[in-house]
């Protein structure tokens, strides 16, 4: 279950009575974010073993064909739904990012992981897989 911007507010609120004239933007955020981390962390570790929602895939490496293709394959191969790609490529080297939903997968936010670090390993890149729910909460804050 994630936090309602009312629900972060009260937080906020309670952690800035709660440190009465020592409440400083600073302190007051460190407060909250671990407030939030502490409500939040096992709803988020439930959502990514349920392979359910958005998924945010960063890759980059040394520029060589065949690397979206291998990429895709094992996305479409996983059941998954591409929604966004984004791919730059800057002289040898190139990065590529994917907004994914991962909701009509068999596999689970590990298990992808997994699969594809076969897949980057082959390709000789880097990907890593982060459930979007982990940039809102970066963000809320």
């Amino acid at each position: 279950m994630a936090l309602t911007e009312e629900e972060i507010r009260k937080i906020t609120l309670q952690a800035i009575s709660d440190l009465g004239d020592k409440a400083t933007p600073g302190l007051v955020k460190d407060v909250v974010s671990k407030a939030v981390n502490n409500y939040s962390t096992s709803s988020i570790l439930q959502s990514e073993d349920k392979s359910s929602g958005k998924v945010i895939l960063t890759s980059f490496g040394m520029n060589h064909p065949g690397i979206v293709s291998g990429v895709t394959q094992a996305l479409s191969e996983a059941n998954c739904d591409i929604e966004d790609l984004s791919q730059k490529l800057m002289g040898d080297f190139y990065t590529m990012i994917i907004m994914l939903d991962i909701t009509n997968s068999a596999k689970d936010l590990s298990d992808l992981q997994n699969e594809l670090n076969k897949v980057a390993e082959k390709l000789k890149v880097k990907i890593y897989l982060q459930h979007e729910d982990l940039f809102r909460y970066m963000h809320r804050v």
